[in-house]
Protein backbone atom coordinates (compact mmCIF):
# COMPACT_ATOMS: atom_id res chain seq x y z
CA UNK A 1 0.00 0.00 0.00
CA UNK A 2 2.58 2.62 1.18
CA UNK A 3 5.58 2.70 -0.76
CA UNK A 4 8.74 4.70 -1.22
CA UNK A 5 7.58 6.65 -4.03
CA UNK A 6 4.68 7.99 -1.83
CA UNK A 7 7.32 9.24 0.71
CA UNK A 8 9.43 10.82 -1.86
CA UNK A 9 6.64 12.37 -3.51
CA UNK A 10 5.10 13.93 -0.27
CA UNK A 11 8.64 15.20 0.83
CA UNK A 12 8.96 16.64 -2.72
CA UNK A 13 5.60 18.48 -2.62
CA UNK A 14 6.40 19.93 0.99
CA UNK A 15 9.81 21.30 -0.26
CA UNK A 16 8.46 22.39 -3.52
CA UNK A 17 4.94 23.45 -2.79
CA UNK A 18 3.83 22.86 -6.31
CA UNK A 19 2.86 19.65 -8.45
CA UNK A 20 5.11 21.22 -11.20
CA UNK A 21 8.58 21.63 -8.90
CA UNK A 22 7.88 18.72 -7.56
CA UNK A 23 7.94 16.29 -10.37
CA UNK A 24 10.96 18.51 -11.99
CA UNK A 25 12.54 17.59 -8.33
CA UNK A 26 11.82 13.58 -9.08
CA UNK A 27 12.65 13.97 -12.36
CA UNK A 28 8.81 11.92 -12.90
CA UNK A 29 6.19 13.75 -15.23
CA UNK A 30 2.95 15.44 -13.02
CA UNK A 31 0.44 12.55 -14.25
CA UNK A 32 2.59 10.14 -12.91
CA UNK A 33 2.66 11.92 -9.51
CA UNK A 34 -1.17 12.60 -9.58
CA UNK A 35 -2.03 8.87 -10.74
CA UNK A 36 0.66 7.35 -7.57
CA UNK A 37 -1.26 9.37 -5.25
CA UNK A 38 -4.92 8.78 -6.77
CA UNK A 39 -4.32 4.97 -6.20
CA UNK A 40 -3.11 5.82 -2.67
CA UNK A 41 -5.79 7.83 -1.61
CA UNK A 42 -8.27 5.11 -3.19
CA UNK A 43 -6.50 2.80 -0.89
CA UNK A 44 -6.64 4.33 2.30
CA UNK A 45 -10.22 6.00 1.86
CA UNK A 46 -8.79 9.23 2.42
CA UNK A 47 -7.20 12.94 0.42
CA UNK A 48 -3.73 13.50 0.99
CA UNK A 49 -3.46 16.50 -0.25
CA UNK A 50 -5.63 19.95 -1.26
CA UNK A 51 -5.37 22.43 -4.14
CA UNK A 52 -4.33 25.90 -2.35
CA UNK A 53 -4.44 28.02 -5.33
CA UNK A 54 -1.47 27.32 -7.45
CA UNK A 55 0.48 25.40 -4.56
CA UNK A 56 -0.68 22.19 -2.76
CA UNK A 57 -1.22 21.72 0.85
CA UNK A 58 -0.92 18.11 2.78
CA UNK A 59 -3.90 17.27 5.12
CA UNK A 60 -3.89 15.86 7.77
CA UNK A 61 -2.79 12.44 6.41
CA UNK A 62 -0.25 13.91 3.89
CA UNK A 63 1.55 15.31 7.36
CA UNK A 64 1.57 12.32 8.71
CA UNK A 65 2.77 10.53 5.47
CA UNK A 66 5.77 12.78 5.53
CA UNK A 67 6.46 12.56 9.02
CA UNK A 68 7.20 9.66 8.82
CA UNK A 69 9.46 9.89 5.41
CA UNK A 70 11.64 12.40 6.81
CA UNK A 71 12.58 9.18 9.38
CA UNK A 72 12.73 6.76 6.64
CA UNK A 73 13.94 8.23 3.82
CA UNK A 74 17.65 9.43 5.34
CA UNK A 75 17.54 5.36 5.94
CA UNK A 76 17.27 4.40 2.56
CA UNK A 77 19.73 6.70 1.30
CA UNK A 78 22.13 5.50 3.90
CA UNK A 79 21.67 1.73 2.93
CA UNK A 80 21.76 2.61 -0.52
CA UNK A 81 25.07 4.23 -0.54
CA UNK A 82 26.64 1.60 1.96
CA UNK A 83 25.70 -0.76 -0.69
CA UNK A 84 27.47 0.80 -3.20
CA UNK A 85 30.73 1.20 -1.54
CA UNK A 86 30.33 -2.55 -0.93
CA UNK A 87 29.87 -3.20 -4.51
CA UNK A 88 32.84 -0.72 -5.46
CA UNK A 89 34.90 -2.16 -2.52
CA UNK A 90 34.81 1.46 -0.78
CA UNK A 91 34.58 2.05 2.84
CA UNK A 92 32.56 5.64 2.47
CA UNK A 93 32.77 8.30 4.93
CA UNK A 94 32.25 9.23 8.84
CA UNK A 95 29.87 12.03 9.05
CA UNK A 96 30.37 13.27 12.46
CA UNK A 97 27.63 15.25 14.17
CA UNK A 98 29.52 17.84 16.94
CA UNK A 99 27.68 19.34 19.90
CA UNK A 100 30.45 20.56 21.53
CA UNK A 101 31.10 23.66 19.77
CA UNK A 102 35.06 24.10 21.39
CA UNK A 103 36.08 21.02 20.68
CA UNK A 104 37.06 20.94 17.28
CA UNK A 105 40.92 21.25 17.80
CA UNK A 106 40.37 18.38 20.10
CA UNK A 107 38.87 16.65 17.05
CA UNK A 108 41.26 17.89 14.10
CA UNK A 109 44.28 15.79 16.65
CA UNK A 110 41.57 12.93 16.52
CA UNK A 111 41.16 13.18 12.72
CA UNK A 112 44.53 13.16 11.56
CA UNK A 113 46.05 9.82 12.60
CA UNK A 114 42.33 8.27 11.98
CA UNK A 115 42.73 9.36 8.32
CA UNK A 116 46.52 7.92 7.85
CA UNK A 117 45.16 4.87 9.26
CA UNK A 118 41.78 4.84 7.43
CA UNK A 119 42.74 6.26 4.10
CA UNK A 120 39.54 5.10 2.28
CA UNK A 121 37.57 6.94 4.78
CA UNK A 122 36.38 10.31 3.97
CA UNK A 123 35.56 13.05 6.89
CA UNK A 124 32.50 14.77 7.21
CA UNK A 125 31.78 17.63 10.47
CA UNK A 126 28.18 18.78 10.97
CA UNK A 127 26.91 21.36 13.23
CA UNK A 128 23.58 22.04 11.45
CA UNK A 129 20.88 19.67 12.53
CA UNK A 130 17.41 19.29 10.76
CA UNK A 131 15.51 18.00 13.64
CA UNK A 132 18.93 18.29 16.34
CA UNK A 133 21.70 16.36 16.83
CA UNK A 134 20.07 12.95 18.63
CA UNK A 135 17.52 12.79 15.94
CA UNK A 136 20.28 13.18 12.96
CA UNK A 137 21.88 10.08 14.45
CA UNK A 138 18.68 8.21 14.70
CA UNK A 139 17.70 8.90 11.16
CA UNK A 140 20.84 8.07 9.95
CA UNK A 141 21.95 11.58 8.96
CA UNK A 142 25.13 11.31 10.55
CA UNK A 143 27.17 8.20 12.06
CA UNK A 144 28.27 9.36 15.55
CA UNK A 145 27.62 12.45 17.95
CA UNK A 146 29.87 14.21 19.72
CA UNK A 147 28.50 15.47 22.80
CA UNK A 148 29.21 16.81 26.72
CA UNK A 149 25.25 16.09 27.59
CA UNK A 150 24.01 13.04 26.21
CA UNK A 151 20.56 12.25 26.06
CA UNK A 152 19.93 8.29 26.57
CA UNK A 153 17.90 6.53 24.39
CA UNK A 154 17.19 2.65 23.67
CA UNK A 155 19.06 2.52 20.47
CA UNK A 156 22.22 5.03 21.40
CA UNK A 157 25.14 3.70 23.14
CA UNK A 158 27.35 6.86 24.45
CA UNK A 159 30.78 6.09 25.35
CA UNK A 160 32.59 8.72 27.23
CA UNK A 161 36.23 9.32 25.97
CA UNK A 162 37.80 11.91 28.45
CA UNK A 163 37.04 14.07 31.11
CA UNK A 164 37.42 17.71 31.84
CA UNK A 165 37.16 20.28 34.31
CA UNK A 166 34.95 23.32 32.66
CA UNK A 167 36.13 26.68 33.69
CA UNK A 168 35.70 30.26 33.52
CA UNK A 169 37.94 32.31 31.64
CA UNK A 170 38.92 36.18 32.59
CA UNK A 171 41.51 38.51 31.18
CA UNK A 172 44.97 38.19 32.90
CA UNK A 173 43.83 42.03 34.22
CA UNK A 174 40.48 40.81 35.73
CA UNK A 175 39.81 41.43 39.62
CA UNK A 176 38.95 37.89 39.52
CA UNK A 177 41.98 36.22 38.04
CA UNK A 178 44.02 35.75 41.14
CA UNK A 179 41.37 34.03 43.04
CA UNK A 180 41.32 29.69 43.19
CA UNK A 181 37.59 29.77 42.79
CA UNK A 182 34.44 32.24 41.80
CA UNK A 183 30.70 32.43 43.34
CA UNK A 184 27.59 33.03 41.09
CA UNK A 185 27.23 36.46 42.94
CA UNK A 186 30.80 37.43 41.27
CA UNK A 187 29.48 37.53 37.81
CA UNK A 188 26.88 40.06 38.43
CA UNK A 189 28.44 42.85 36.49
CA UNK A 190 29.95 40.97 34.21
CA UNK A 191 29.16 40.26 30.50
CA UNK A 192 29.15 36.43 29.75
CA UNK A 193 30.21 35.96 26.21
CA UNK A 194 29.37 32.11 24.78
CA UNK A 195 28.49 30.28 21.29
CA UNK A 196 25.05 30.86 20.19
CA UNK A 197 23.31 27.91 22.39
CA UNK A 198 19.94 28.48 24.24
CA UNK A 199 21.15 29.67 28.19
CA UNK A 200 19.93 26.57 29.62
CA UNK A 201 22.21 24.03 27.23
CA UNK A 202 24.88 26.43 28.62
CA UNK A 203 26.85 24.70 31.87
CA UNK A 204 27.52 28.33 33.40
CA UNK A 205 23.97 29.09 33.81
CA UNK A 206 22.15 25.37 34.62
CA UNK A 207 24.96 24.20 37.16
CA UNK A 208 26.13 27.50 38.44
CA UNK A 209 24.25 30.53 38.10
CA UNK A 210 20.27 29.72 37.90
CA UNK A 211 20.53 27.45 40.87
CA UNK A 212 22.13 30.38 42.90
CA UNK A 213 19.47 32.70 41.59
CA UNK A 214 22.49 34.74 39.99
CA UNK A 215 23.17 36.00 36.45
CA UNK A 216 25.27 37.69 34.65
CA UNK A 217 24.95 42.02 33.29
CA UNK A 218 24.82 40.78 29.68
CA UNK A 219 24.77 37.84 27.59
CA UNK A 220 26.22 38.17 24.28
CA UNK A 221 27.20 35.32 21.12
CA UNK A 222 30.19 34.76 19.65
CA UNK A 223 30.41 32.22 16.81
CA UNK A 224 33.92 31.58 17.11
CA UNK A 225 36.61 30.51 19.90
CA UNK A 226 39.20 32.59 18.81
CA UNK A 227 37.68 35.57 18.36
CA UNK A 228 35.64 34.93 21.71
CA UNK A 229 39.23 34.76 24.01
CA UNK A 230 40.72 37.45 22.06
CA UNK A 231 37.52 39.61 23.25
CA UNK A 232 37.94 38.24 26.80
CA UNK A 233 41.74 39.14 26.77
CA UNK A 234 40.91 42.94 25.83
CA UNK A 235 38.51 42.73 28.87
CA UNK A 236 35.22 42.92 27.26
CA UNK A 237 34.03 40.03 28.89
CA UNK A 238 34.24 36.86 30.50
CA UNK A 239 33.61 33.01 28.95
CA UNK A 240 32.86 29.52 29.86
CA UNK A 241 35.25 26.40 28.58
CA UNK A 242 36.74 23.56 28.98
CA UNK A 243 39.92 23.62 31.39
CA UNK A 244 42.47 21.90 28.65
CA UNK A 245 41.01 24.68 25.99
CA UNK A 246 41.85 27.55 27.82
CA UNK A 247 45.20 25.84 28.97
CA UNK A 248 46.24 25.75 25.03
CA UNK A 249 45.11 29.18 24.44
CA UNK A 250 46.71 30.77 27.44
CA UNK A 251 49.93 30.25 26.34
CA UNK A 252 50.22 32.50 24.25
CA UNK A 253 47.53 34.97 25.26
CA UNK A 254 46.82 37.21 28.53
CA UNK A 255 43.77 35.52 29.83
CA UNK A 256 43.24 32.88 33.25
CA UNK A 257 41.09 30.14 33.74
CA UNK A 258 39.19 30.19 37.44
CA UNK A 259 37.37 26.82 38.92
CA UNK A 260 33.61 27.44 39.18
CA UNK A 261 33.15 27.29 43.06
CA UNK A 262 35.30 25.39 45.32
CA UNK A 263 33.65 22.31 43.91
CA UNK A 264 34.35 22.76 39.86
CA UNK A 265 32.33 21.94 36.95
CA UNK A 266 33.19 18.57 36.28
CA UNK A 267 32.31 17.07 32.62
CA UNK A 268 32.89 14.09 29.96
CA UNK A 269 33.21 14.32 26.22
CA UNK A 270 30.79 11.04 24.77
CA UNK A 271 30.79 9.69 21.75
CA UNK A 272 27.77 8.59 20.73
CA UNK A 273 26.72 5.47 17.91
CA UNK A 274 23.70 3.63 17.07
CA UNK A 275 23.68 0.14 19.14
CA UNK A 276 23.53 -1.75 15.82
CA UNK A 277 27.11 -0.78 15.12
CA UNK A 278 29.33 -1.03 17.70
CA UNK A 279 30.90 -3.50 15.96
CA UNK A 280 31.99 -1.76 12.65
CA UNK A 281 35.56 -1.41 12.15
CA UNK A 282 35.78 1.91 11.45
CA UNK A 283 33.68 3.06 13.72
CA UNK A 284 35.30 1.56 16.68
CA UNK A 285 38.96 2.77 15.59
CA UNK A 286 37.71 5.91 15.59
CA UNK A 287 36.58 5.49 19.52
CA UNK A 288 39.76 4.14 20.24
CA UNK A 289 41.80 7.29 18.33
CA UNK A 290 39.23 9.81 20.30
CA UNK A 291 40.26 8.38 23.54
CA UNK A 292 44.04 8.22 22.93
CA UNK A 293 43.99 11.94 22.00
CA UNK A 294 43.87 14.81 24.65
Amino acid sequence: MLERIHLEILTAIKEHGTLTKAAESLHLSQSALSHSIKKLEGQISTPIWQKDGRNLRLTAAGERIQTLANRLLPQFLHTELLLKQIAKGEMGSLRIGMECHPCYQWLLRVIEPYLEQWPDIDIDVKQEFQFGALGALLSYEIDVLITPDPLFKPKIEYIPVFDYEHRLVVASSHPLAEQDFVTPEQLSEDVLLSYPVEPMRLDIFSQFLTPAKCSVKKHKNIETTEIMLQMVAAGRGVCALPGWLVDHYAKTMAIKSIRFGKQGINKQIFIGIRKDEQQVGYLKDFIMQAKKTR
